[in-house]
């Protein structure tokens, strides 16, 4: 099937960032085959189906580089409590979580990045084989790590139990066309360092991603500074457990030693700015992780900690945040921002060849955001729109692999109606036992 999209600006965000204003895209089957002017679409160039764009910005799908997505049902659920993680959401976890509430969990929230254009998510998380089905159902594509750490949880009886949990997974789907298996420590401080290096080797021994969290607790910081008189940066890489398969999440508490170490081992970083400054951590500083050559993506972290999963919101914040910090207007222009959304997320996942821009023979993950509403006119630059002035609810269509997953701002193939009531039927008992912990 060849289809014929015209009637857009397309933003390719390539390594050029060409732009076609009154452009179009065509794709066979699962792959663009031609992107350009539609005034030099030649007559010999056939297709089966042409879809109108109606004047849409037309830019590859978004990578959420980092969350959690059986985490919904905690959303909203004591947002202001000081050590939220430890005091809260470990503890109801362990309690309340279940495989059937993950599955059902997961299906609506990657139905809410499906909506707000993200193609490509990496998660972490319990009972990550169900989720892993929620996925493959949902049509998405991503990387998935169980959650390894260091007590029992939800899923395992036995401290470090996700890493036998992930031994078990990765075979599973170590050969699905868009969904890839991982390795998931939880942090740096929540693993005995033997069963970091462990993990590692299993993620080199399979060649999946190795995803763990960085340097986001002030606590985690401290810690490694009395333990070992490292950083957690610097811990991780005495371990040999950096390297270009791996995805250090936030990395907010780094310094500049740590990052020569993230550049010169090629650790890729999911920044998290949402979340971050939610739970006041502080702002990961990008601007010089970007300068010295680290690929960076961005993120949203779980529903239970930066709420939303679109990313259109953690590129406002991007800018606002960074600008603000840096005291400099003119630190992060907006099509930098933009990149960081798709081609930068792409460049984290590994997965920059396939997908992050449109270009002739790389996958068909793409969407149209409407210009009709009114936040978004008038048009001077594309890029600023979509940080400053669009959101989710702008996203018309999503395409994957060139099939339409969202059309006319709806799901194509999944009610998102049918999805909650699902997941509201499974959070009943989950209610009770939240009630019960917390009175």
């Amino acid at each position: 099937m060849i289809t014929l999209i015209k009637n857009v600006y397309i933003l390719t965000m390539n390594a050029n960032f060409s732009e076609y204003p009154e452009g179009y895209l065509l794709i066979e089957d699962e792959l663009i085959v031609a992107v350009g002017e539609l005034a030099e679409l030649t007559a010999e160039i056939k297709w089966d189906q042409v879809v109108d764009g109606k004047g849409g910005i037309l830019l590859p799908g978004m990578v959420n580089t980092h969350t959690h997505v059986g985490m919904i049902p905690f959303r909203s659920l004591g947002d202001d409590t000081p050590d939220r993680l430890r005091q809260l959401l470990f503890p109801l976890e362990n309690s309340c979580m279940t495989k059937e509430l993950a599955y059902h969990s997961a299906k609506y929230a990657l139905a809410e990045m499906q909506l707000a254009g993200i193609t490509t998510v990496v998660d972490m998380y319990y009972f990550e084989d169900a989720i892993l089905e929620a996925a493959d159902e949902m049509d998405i594509r991503g990387i998935f790590g169980e959650t390894i750490i260091d007590f029992p949880t939800c899923d395992s009886v036995k401290p470090h139990g996700g890493l036998s949990y992930a031994k078990d997974l990765i075979p599973r789907w170590i050969n699905h066309k868009k969904l890839t298996p991982a390795i998931a420590p939880h942090a740096t401080n929540t693993n005995h360092p033997n069963i970091l290096i462990e993990a590692n080797q299993l993620a080199l021994k399979k060649q999946v991603p190795f995803t763990i969290h960085v340097a986001e607790m002030d606590y985690e910081v401290a810690f490694f500074e009395k333990e070992y008189d490292l950083t957690p940066v610097g811990f991780l890489n005495k371990l040999d457990c950096l390297g270009e398969h791996v995805i250090a999440a936030h990395c907010i508490h780094v310094t500049e030693a740590d990052i020569q170490l993230l550049k010169q081992t090629g650790t890729k970083v999911a920044h998290c700015i949402g979340a971050n400054t939610k739970s006041a951590k502080g702002v990961a500083p990008i601007k010089a992780m970007l300068d010295a050559g680290i690929s960076v993506g961005l993120g949203t972290d779980g529903p239970s900690s930066g709420n939303t999963l679109d990313l259109f919101t953690q590129m406002k914040l991007v800018a606002n945040f960074h600008k603000t910090d840096l005291q400099d207007r003119s630190a992060f222009p907006a099509k930098e921002i933009v990149r960081l959304a798709t081609m930068g997320g792409a460049e984290v996942v590994g997965l920059e060849k396939e997908i992050g821009s449109l270009e002739v023979g790389k996958k068909a993950d793409f969407m149209i955001i409407e210009t009709e509403s009114v936040n978004m006119f008038p048009i001077f630059d594309p890029y600023a729109v979509l940080v400053y002035s669009a959101n989710a609810s702008n996203v018309q269509s999503v395409y994957s692999d060139g099939c339409l997953l969202v059309d006319n701002k709806q799901l194509v193939n999944h009610s998102l109606r049918g999805l909650k009531i699902n997941l509201q039927q499974e959070m009943t008992a989950f209610y009770q036992r939240v009630a019960e912990l917390t009175e």
